[in-house]
């Protein structure tokens, strides 16, 4: 060992390691063994962020889960370090997965990790090219259909059922287990549970899977209580809020625009338990809260990201949070999955154009 390494392990605390993934920081609560080969990225360990703006604005305290700071800029990796991991030990050669792009972008990372051919089942048209570039780059077989979400699901179930594929959509139970932990990291970080938790829903999926994480930890004495969740569809996309699948979802939310979702029942029984809610914002009220959490709070998410955000943003402003509430919210996926919608209404991204002059950059940055 060099001497510099010498000094810095001398450092380091008695214990202390680097952060390992989700499967090794929270093995004995997931459905793996010491057989299991571990495909991971480094996932999970993401910031929990006190924000300012949110906590004054419902009178209580609010954290930001980053969960863009995942490997590949969402929550997705979490539940696919553990969903392909399991596939390798069962000895799987490829895998699939329909997707509104940050499925597709996890699943293509961590296949290429571990060696499978992955497929990845798109709609056709309208996804953001952030998330493509991600699975192309990967090395992934991409298939655009013509149809949505649900449609793409269904033929990624039938080559499941027919041919040596591993599905690793939400409706993988294990994809759901790897989720879970983004909720015992925040009660790890709190020393608690929050009293409100907060999420966008999509396919579904997360909101369940933080349900389970909630409620493991508070029945094993980790921690003294559950939150109530609350989860917020889009508004052109909120078949759970409707009560009836949505045939042709709209929203620039992309990663939400799901008109019938496959961990549906499973939403509905976390809100219900937990004595939460499951309503819808507007794309107004998602882009307006994606700008004003990038400007306040140093935040850039996508669009589906900021769901959450203009829910709580909304429920506050109706009068719906009690006061002194520790209430967390989830973000899912980083800003720049999809630059093209949150540059939409800016007429320029250069304010000003200035000679090389210090004085002439004072005063048109209102300095002088």
């Amino acid at each position: 060992m060099s001497a510099s390494s010498s000094q810095d392990a001398a450092r380091r605390p008695r214990g202390a390691h680097p952060w390992r993934g989700v499967i090794e920081e929270y093995r004995d609560w997931l459905p793996v063994d010491d057989d299991t080969p571990v495909i991971t990225l480094g996932e999970g360990g993401t910031p929990l962020v006190h924000s300012p703006w949110l906590s004054r604005l419902v009178r209580g305290e609010v954290h930001v889960k980053v969960e863009g700071s995942n490997p590949t800029g969402s929550f997705k990796d979490r539940g696919m370090t553990a969903a392909i991991s399991v596939a390798v030990a069962e000895g799987a050669k490829a895998v699939v997965c329909a997707s509104t792009g940050n499925t597709s972008a996890s699943m293509t990372a961590y296949a290429a990790r571990a060696g499978l051919t992955p497929i990845v089942l798109v709609p056709h048209g309208r996804i953001a090219a952030g998330k493509m570039a991600q699975a192309v780059m990967h090395g992934a077989e991409v298939i655009q259909v013509r149809g949505g979400f649900d449609e793409c699901l269904q033929i990624s179930r039938g080559l499941a059922d027919t041919y040596p594929v591993a599905l690793v959509n939400s409706v993988n139970p294990v994809r759901l287990q790897g989720q879970k932990t983004a909720s015992f990291e925040i009660v790890d970080v709190l020393g608690r549970a929050p009293d409100v938790h907060v999420l966008p829903v999509g396919n579904a999926g997360n909101i369940s899977a933080y349900w389970i994480g909630f409620r493991e930890y508070a029945e094993a004495g980790v921690a003294q209580d559950t939150p109530r969740l609350w989860g917020f569809q889009a508004a052109g996309a909120a078949p759970i809020v409707r009560g009836a699948p949505v045939p042709d979802p709209d929203t620039v939310a992309t990663a939400i625009r799901i008109g019938n979702p496959a961990s549906w029942r499973l939403a509905e029984a976390a809100r219900d338990e937990s004595g939460g809610r499951i309503e819808s914002v507007t794309d107004e009220q998602i882009l307006t809260a994606q700008r004003e959490l990038g400007a306040r709070e140093g935040i850039f998410v996508e669009p589906a990201s900021a769901a959450g955000v203009a829910g709580l943003v909304a429920a506050a402003e109706a009068g719906q949070v009690e006061p002194g509430l520790t209430v967390t919210v989830t973000v899912t996926g980083h800003g720049l999955k999809d630059t093209e919608t949150a540059l939409s209404g800016v007429e320029s991204v250069v304010d000003s154009v200035i000679d090389a002059d210090v004085s002439a950059a004072a005063e048109v940055a209102g300095l002088a």
